[in-house]
């Protein structure tokens, strides 16, 4: 955990340009009708999940160059992801993926204690071989094997039983089936038997869980791929029942898809259950949240805060990431601060203009509604968030100057680089 004392150095030397510069944008926005309070206490209670397995380098299909202070356990990850909770006060929960954060419940839980933080959704990995009898290399849950299809679903069920310990909620649900080639897979049969293993594992929720269907357009798969965008997603939400929900990947989607109209749309449904948060420029990239498309980020939280009042909406926030050439934790601080950055900018929308401008047809005003919104500099009141709950006005700034990687560094075993894929 972070040395408070630090923290408070490292504000120490801003917090008097903070003040000012929350003055100002506090007459800025009262001129607009605006009570930055009010933002402010929207910041202050805003939080996303980040993942365990965020906490660690990522890499290429050619290679994995790890870095110094490597986690090797999952109470290593917990302690890096308590160092981003700390300075960013916006990460209070972690997600797990099982069998890589397998460990004693009760071990998890005096750690978890221990840093303050708590539990979020539980992931499976059946889209990699690890250790069971059966392979996953033609599929798990969708296989046409039924016991390499039993192995899949057990592994889901016991992922359940694992977070009901820990006090998690959901189960998020993503394979890697599909084909490399025409006619490898009779389509309709495989996803029939996808749909069969998924009400195996719907049976084993308990009353107060949900579980997420996630999509991906291709990989490892590239011919096709079982579920592949929101539509197939949805089907099998409404198949499964009212436990079941769509989880969107920011970056599982076709170049130039409308990923916020795909919000709107599920919203209608009622079958909108979260998000892994994440950028792309090419494909399923797993960049840093905010860094390539910002304005996309705000156009999905445009929508999802105009529907807050949507009876039933309640959305699992995660991040899902890949840092390849940067310090992890940095990484996640970064697109834990940009994601709330692009919440509170949408909740700036003069909601009651642009639903009158949408009436008229004016699409300039409508338009400018929404920029207005977005290029409002909205750095003030994220840092007033954070200093107000104790957590660092700049914790890139604060983290450096601590040296909390070199200390790990000294401490963990050297981790080996060298084979490729993506952790």
């Amino acid at each position: 955990m972070f040395d408070e004392s630090s923290i408070h150095a490292a504000n120490e030397t801003v917090q008097g340009d903070l003040a000012r510069d929350y003055d100002a944008l506090g007459e800025k926005l009262a001129r607009e009708g605006i009570d930055i309070e009010t933002i402010r206490k929207r910041a202050t209670d805003f939080a996303v999940a980040v993942p365990s397995w965020g906490t660690g380098t990522g890499g290429t299909r050619f290679a994995r160059f790890p870095g110094g202070g490597e986690p090797a356990t999952i109470f290593d990850r917990l302690d890096d992801c308590a160092v981003i909770n700390d300075l960013t006060r916006a990460t209070p929960t972690v997600s797990l993926h099982i069998p890589w954060d397998k460990a004693d419940p009760a071990d998890l839980l005096a750690k978890a204690e221990e840093t303050g933080l708590g539990f979020d959704c539980m992931n499976s990995n059946t889209f990699s071989d690890t250790g069971g009898d059966h392979s996953y290399k033609y599929g798990s849950l969708s296989h046409t094997d039924a016991a390499t299809r039993a192995q899949a679903i057990a592994h889901n069920l016991e992922c359940i039983e694992i977070g009901a310990k820990l006090g998690s909620k959901a189960l998020t649900v993503w394979i890697g089936d599909g084909s490399n080639f025409p006619g490898q897979t009779h389509m309709g049969r495989q996803f029939e038997r996808y749909l069969g293993s998924m009400k195996e594992i719907y049976k084993g929720l308990p009353e107060d869980w949900r579980i997420f269907s996630e999509h991906k357009i291709y990989e490892p798969a590239f011919y096709s791929t079982v579920v592949q965008d929101w539509g197939t997603s949805l089907l099998t939400a409404q198949e499964l029942g009212e436990k079941a929900f769509c989880l969107v990947d920011l970056g599982h989607h076709a170049p130039n898809v409308n990923i916020e109209m795909i919000v709107s749309r599920l919203i209608h449904a009622g079958k909108l259950g979260g998000f892994h948060f994440n950028d792309s420029k090419y494909g399923d990239d797993d960049l840093d949240s905010g860094t390539i498309e910002p304005y996309r980020l705000f156009l999905v939280w445009n929508e999802l805060v105009d529907a807050e009042a949507t009876p039933g909406l309640n959305l699992a926030h995660m991040i899902d990431q890949s840092h390849n050439v940067t310090d992890p934790i940095e990484s996640l601080m970064v697109s834990a601060m940009e994601i709330q950055r692009a919440y509170v900018q949408a909740s700036l929308v003069d909601r009651a203009a642009l639903a009158g401008y949408q009436a008229d047809n004016d699409a300039l005003m409508a338009s400018a509604t929404l920029r207005r919104a977005f290029r409002t500099d909205v750095e003030p009141i994220l840092a007033r968030a954070r200093l107000d709950a104790g957590g660092a006005i700049d914790p890139i700034r604060a983290y450096r100057a601590a040296g909390y990687r070199a200390q790990v560094t000294a401490r963990r075993p050297k981790v080996a680089g060298g084979g490729g894929g993506i952790v």
